[in-house]
């Protein structure tokens, strides 16, 4: 708040995060600017509780310091703590600092995205016993409640219930009482490859290169958390509710309707593809997802995009995200403690340096920590697929995710690591583990053209260690998958595996696992 506030005169004191960025944030309704106050505050912690990639901490930083600006400029009284001109490390030590000399009869903060934060802004007020109001967010289009409802009673939670439902309630997609297109999921048509001829011209991506507030952030982190790691010499993401209508419309125009064939493919060095690079801004609350999937649909009732497409991509918005953030809540704290398989492995230091002869890896590694950003498949498919044939312990593997990809909150995040990706939980999220050997990769891009290990093989000097690991997967845990409904065909493979073979595979797995565990390149 402005030096000159008598600490009387403060009302209700706004807490914004990092990722409650909205314009039309509901807090702001009914703030007086001569009684009222927002709060915000940059601090270590939130870049260090997991080593966040630079352009993470970039992103998040320029978007509040954009915020803050034009809520000043709008006549609001804004208390902001900047990186370097304060002491305390934690937002909760932050606010509690405040919380003397402000003196607010009320504290509002929209629900946090992570439970660690509500915690400590929740110890911050009740150690000052300033009453903490928590409010719905609705820059989510499903409440917890209705989630919580929905939930309730049911022995299996699946998206695909979920997102039908979410589908008819909100009149997404449909024609009267019928999904559009006559089927609610075009899954099949949207699993589709380059071929050997590679992607060929595809509209880049608007950019939005950094203004003088996003390098004056830059310069901050620079001095006062040199040690992150990434890179942000390519930074280009939208900061402003502005820039994220624009790569929105950006988006519909030139990437949406070959989305769906291609949003599982990978090809060597082209990060972006025909994805939407919006979940950061969606994430950070630039821009509501109402609106996003209303463009999406009005492209297909428009006839610029197929409906395959459209579907797909809505599907991740008001299916996915929706339910992934209804998941974490209704799961509460646990997400952290479950580890279903028993994992015991160290993430590899290849994830930290890219330094590795699987070509897949050092390519999705090295987008990563070069740009902060990798697509679905790639996290699922590529980094996620051989944490989990690896055996790496789930916590390592999530503290990675939510530190070093730029659109990560823990809501979202976790759920997706510890379920989607690695089974951790057990199949509460997802009902089987998405495991593959090398062949689904080689399909799916051209990474094993450059590549010296060959994914047909699971022995030998050039065995793809995906592959390898694949089958010592299948192996490891046949007991709790050989006779699931749908996973027991893979499993009846290892059924029928020569014993010697088995023994054989067993031994490079532990080879594989030894070398990374040492430090080796592999």
């Amino acid at each position: 708040m402005a030096p000159s506030t008598s600490p009387a005169t403060v009302r209700t004191l706004l807490v914004v995060l990092g990722d409650q960025l909205a314009p039309d944030h509901p807090g702001l309704q009914h703030l007086n600017p001569e009684q009222d106050g927002i709060w915000m505050a940059e601090v270590n912690e939130e870049s260090r509780h997991v080593p966040s990639h630079v352009a993470r901490t970039l992103l998040f930083l320029s978007a509040m310091r954009h915020f803050a600006a034009q809520r000043r400029d709008e006549g609001l009284t804004v208390s902001y703590r900047r990186l370097g001109k304060h002491t305390e490390q934690t937002l909760g030590d932050a606010l509690l600092a405040d919380l003397d000399p402000l003196q607010p009869r009320q504290v509002r903060v929209l629900q946090p995205g992570e439970h660690r934060v509500l915690a400590q802004l929740k110890r911050a007020c009740t150690d000052r016993a300033v009453p903490l109001e928590v409010l719905d967010d609705p820059h989510f289009l499903v409440p917890l409640e209705t989630f919580r409802t929905w939930a309730a009673g049911r022995k299996q939670l699946r998206m695909e219930y979920f997102y039908r439902e979410q589908r008819a309630a909100q009149d997404v997609l449909m024609n009267g009482d019928e999904p559009a297109g006559g089927q609610w999921n075009f899954d099949a048509d949207n699993r589709g490859h380059f071929g050997r001829d590679g992607p060929g011209p595809v509209p880049q991506p608007v950019g939005f290169p950094p203004d003088a507030l996003t390098r004056e952030c830059l310069e901050d982190i620079t001095r006062h958390l040199p040690d992150l790691p990434g890179r942000a010499d390519d930074f280009d993401w939208p900061v402003t509710p502005q820039q994220a209508q624009q790569a929105l419309d950006d988006f519909i125009q030139h990437r949406l309707p070959a989305f769906g064939t291609f949003q599982d493919a990978m090809w060597t060095d082209r990060p972006w593809l025909y994805h939407a690079r919006l979940s950061a801004a969606l994430n950070l609350h630039l821009i509501h997802p109402r609106s996003v999937i209303d463009a999406a649909e009005q492209a297909w009732r428009d006839g610029h995009a197929p409906l395959p497409a459209v579907e797909g991509f809505i599907r991740q918005i008001l299916g996915w995200r929706e339910y992934v953030r209804g998941l974490y809540f209704h799961f509460g704290e646990s997400w952290h403690e479950w580890n279903a398989l028993a994992a015991d492995q160290p993430l590899p230091a290849l994830y930290w340096d890219a330094d590795t002869s699987m070509h897949c890896l050092h390519q999705a590694v090295g987008q990563t920590l070069k740009l902060g950003y990798a697509h679905h498949i790639q996290r699922l498919m590529v980094t996620g697929l051989f944490a989990q044939l690896l055996g790496v312990r789930p916590a390592e593997i999530h503290a990675w995710y939510l530190g070093i990809y730029v659109d990560a909150v823990e809501w979202v995040e976790l759920p997706n690591v510890i379920g989607m990706s690695q089974y951790a939980d057990g199949g509460r999220m997802a009902s089987k583990p998405y495991v593959a050997t090398g062949r689904y990769i080689q399909r799916m891009s051209n990474y094993c053209r450059h590549c010296p290990f060959d994914p047909a093989e699971a022995l030998g000097e050039n065995a793809c260690p995906f592959t390898t690991l694949y089958w010592d997967f299948l192996d490891h845990h046949r007991n709790r998958f050989a006779r699931h409904p749908r996973t027991a065909l893979q499993w009846k493979h290892v059924e029928k595996m020569d014993p010697e073979r088995l023994q054989a595979i067993r031994d490079r797995a532990d080879h594989i696992r030894n070398a990374l565990a040492r430090g080796d390149r592999i």
